[in-house]
């Protein structure tokens, strides 16, 4: 089983948007995929309540015992706070970590410690563990992408996207889709925007 943690210890930065929609991504490909929502407001747990059957199936995993069934990947939306001995511990469960930012100073500025002590992380050193960094609704010409990118030169993190803010991820979070649910002329500008993403979650190297 591969395992991919989505996290970034402020709220409101995308995760639950960005865990839904790397795991609907995956379970459109044939691959049998789960969510273990560890965030205190259980919102992946309640969009999976509403996902209709007939969509590419996506379990839940209620803990980490859980974590011994048969799934190829499975995917963790982090709780808010997450630091310390519970990102130690977290990173111990994950291949690869993607970090969501919001488009605002405060939010990058937040996001600066944690990033850092994942940058230290001995596994993620060690090339172990890989961290990538995606821009959430973000255009990749404003002012915010630019500063994300000052930011991360330093800490040689890629970024793996820009997801610009758009109604389709809203709509289609309501029904207990995602883009990858959907046709692909309604999604078309923002499937492009997950090109290398994707192919990053899928390939062991940056």
């Amino acid at each position: 089983m591969k395992a991919i943690l989505i996290a970034n210890p402020k709220g409101g930065s995308g995760k639950t948007t960005l865990t839904t929609n790397v795991a609907g991504y995956l379970a459109s490909q044939g691959q049998r995929v789960a969510i273990l929502d560890l965030d205190r407001q259980k919102s992946a747990t309640q969009w999976l309540a509403n996902r209709p059957r007939n969509l590419p199936s996506i379990e839940l995993m209620h803990s980490e015992s859980d974590m011994g069934a048969p799934v190829d990947w499975l995917v963790i939306d982090s709780p808010a706070g997450l630091h310390g001995k519970n990102l130690e511990h977290a990173l111990r469960l994950v291949h690869k970590v993607i970090v969501p930012i919001a488009p605002s100073a405060f939010d990058i500025q937040a996001s600066r410690d944690f990033l850092e002590a994942l940058h230290h992380e001995k596994t993620v050193r060690k090339g172990k563990i890989f961290v990538g960094v995606v821009g959430m609704r973000m255009d990749s010409r404003t002012r915010a992408a630019l500063t994300l990118e000052q930011f991360l030169k330093g800490l040689d993190l890629p970024i793996l996207a820009y997801l610009r803010e758009a109604q389709v991820y809203v709509n289609a979070a309501f029904e207990g889709k995602t883009l990858f649910d959907l046709a692909p002329s309604l999604a078309e500008r923002e499937l492009e925007q997950w090109a290398y993403l994707i192919n990053w979650m899928q390939h062991s190297e940056e």
